[in-house]
């Protein structure tokens, strides 16, 4: 590729530096205006998600390019909806991601506090404090942070009065939910659900035996555990019974049907006789289906693919109840569950990989004679399943992404069974600890060290000021609270119950979420510090 060449400068050393014309067409930023432009971006989705924080935080209606409606106060959800285009603007999209996949909980707090930290970092880049100098202190402060947070943390006994510990996590993950007016309700179904797929003695919960069906129609209060799989089919034959007890599935990846052939083919029928024949060949190769099925012992067949009304016919001859057009992750789902094997032909059939479950029963929901099939019972492993009500399917959905929340909570506390206060008060007793520490330190970190602790007030103020009192006073007044009666749990009483102690209101949240918080916002923040040159394609500038 021929350049053509533009110009000579030199480098502040000397070195000549040859521009082309390439290089003319490219836009740059650097230095100053490269950290306001990086932290700005990051600031402005930072700011869009900071009104949906708490209790009596704001949901956001986010309308996708085919004109598709999602309404939600999910952190993570709302930022992967926005369609980010700017690039540092995307780091704190995945910032928000590996939180949820981590913890799964605190999308949003986690987006603000990194929003607030790269706000505060800007004033010490004006006064001319180098960026990594800014970094340093950020990391010191952050261990600060995470140190006593540890110490305020308090060991809860999670089996204690039947549970009631992850119940109270899990109604404070609901807490700032749609759904929070069923928190008590949903925070049970989270717990029984999540028990359920726990072995304790691990401490390992497997998330993957936990299946959330949503059904619009009916309310959010007729919303329920069942203890097996739930699968949106029904019986293939309405004349099949709806009740099968003491189950032995044949679970089939194969169509049931005869073969087809792979390349074109053509068949001439001249005779009665010929399709006579052909019929009867067709029939031996169902029979033959029917009777692998009935050999290995099975009572029901559980198909992946569909069949036709021939087949269906002899299935229900044979009283072989049948389900088709089951999708492969409900597929292995059953087939884990109930400890049956998937078979890809009908030949390779025998009892040993049949699944097995104590009953398998079509229910029938409100009166549009929707059906849906209910595995209980399962041999194997104790699946379950939460079927979800709503009045429209956006209600769906949220109560789903909020379920799910939920029962991350749970899971955390389970394997950690530490707590730390909601309501701001982990920030504010955090914010104490590093401008104390800030105090004693003697480099020029100290300054970064004190940013650091200004930008930790954001969560209680966002969190006064979502619930319509008063940011600063209230924040000062649990501030004075956590000196003078020496006690970290002195946070925002967002609901007005009258008292600020979160221990009291049994507002908590697991201690490895919110150290989990801190030290991802850090990095990302420190990442961000240290780009200080932009360089963009002059048309992308244009646009």
């Amino acid at each position: 590729m021929a350049y053509r060449h533009v110009g000579n400068t030199v480098d502040e050393n000397g070195t000549p530096l040859v521009i082309v014309e390439e290089m003319a067409a490219k836009k740059r930023l650097t230095g100053l205006d490269a950290h306001k432009a990086n932290i700005l971006a990051a600031s402005a989705v930072a700011e869009s998600v900071r009104t949906s924080m708490g209790p009596k935080g704001m949901d956001k209606m986010v309308v996708g390019p085919d004109g598709d409606v999602t309404v939600t106060n999910d952190g993570r959800t709302i930022l992967e909806k926005m369609e980010v285009n700017h690039q540092i603007a995307k780091l704190l999209v995945d910032l928000s991601k590996s939180q949820d996949d981590e913890i799964g909980d605190g999308t949003t707090g986690i987006v603000v506090m990194a929003g607030s930290l790269l706000d505060n970092s800007l004033g010490l880049i004006e006064k001319g404090i180098h960026p990594l100098r800014i970094a340093t202190g950020f990391e010191k402060a952050c261990k600060v942070a995470t140190k006593r947070i540890q110490e305020i943390a308090k060991k809860v006994d999670i089996q204690a009065d039947d549970q009631q510990a992850l119940k109270w996590a899990a109604s404070t993950a609901l807490g700032s939910k749609v759904v929070s007016g069923r928190k008590d309700q949903l925070s049970k179904i989270c717990v029984d659900a999540v028990l359920a797929v726990t072995d304790m003695d691990r401490a390992d919960t497997n998330f993957d035996m936990i299946k959330v069906e949503g059904k619009v129609g009916g309310k959010l209060e007729e919303t329920c555990l069942i203890h097996g799989i739930v699968v949106d089919k029904d019986f293939s034959h309405p004349q099949m019974p709806k009740v099968v007890k003491d189950a032995k599935m044949a679970i089939l990846s194969c169509p049931f049907e005869p073969p087809k052939p792979k390349t074109k083919h053509k068949l001439d029928i001249r005779s009665g006789a010929d399709y006579k024949r052909l019929y009867e060949n067709e029939q031996k190769y169902f029979r033959d289906q029917i009777k692998c099925i009935q050999d290995c012992g099975a009572n029901m067949v559980i198909c992946q693919w569909g069949f036709d009304d021939e087949a269906n016919h002899l299935l229900f001859q044979h009283k072989l109840p049948a389900v088709r057009w089951v999708g492969g992750v409900e597929l292995e789902l059953i087939a884990i569950a109930t400890g049956g094997r998937i078979v890809p032909r009908f030949e390779e059939l025998s009892a040993d990989k049949l699944g097995k479950a104590g009953i398998v029963e079509e229910v029938t929901f409100g009166t549009t004679k929707e059906q849906m099939l209910v595995v209980k019972e399962c041999g194997k492993t104790k699946a379950v399943t939460v079927l979800v009500r709503g009045g429209n399917q956006m209600m769906v959905d949220e109560a789903k992404r909020c379920l799910h929340d939920a029962n991350c909570c749970v899971r955390n506390l389970i394997r950690d069974p530490r707590v730390v206060p909601g309501g701001g008060a982990s920030e504010m007793a955090a914010n104490l600890a590093v401008l104390d520490a800030a105090d004693k330190e003697e480099t020029i970190d100290q300054y970064s060290m004190k940013a650091f602790a200004n930008a930790l007030d954001i969560i209680p103020m966002a969190l006064a000021q979502n619930s319509g009192l008063r940011g600063i006073a209230d924040m000062a007044e649990a501030k004075s609270k956590q000196i003078s009666t020496k006690n970290a749990w002195h946070g925002v009483d967002c609901m007005q119950s009258g008292t600020t102690d979160m221990w009291e209101q049994r507002v908590y949240e697991s201690m490895a979420s919110k150290c989990s918080q801190l030290n991802l916002a850090t990095q990302v923040v420190k990442m961000i510090l240290k780009i200080d040159d932009v360089i963009t394609a002059a048309d992308e500038i244009g646009q």
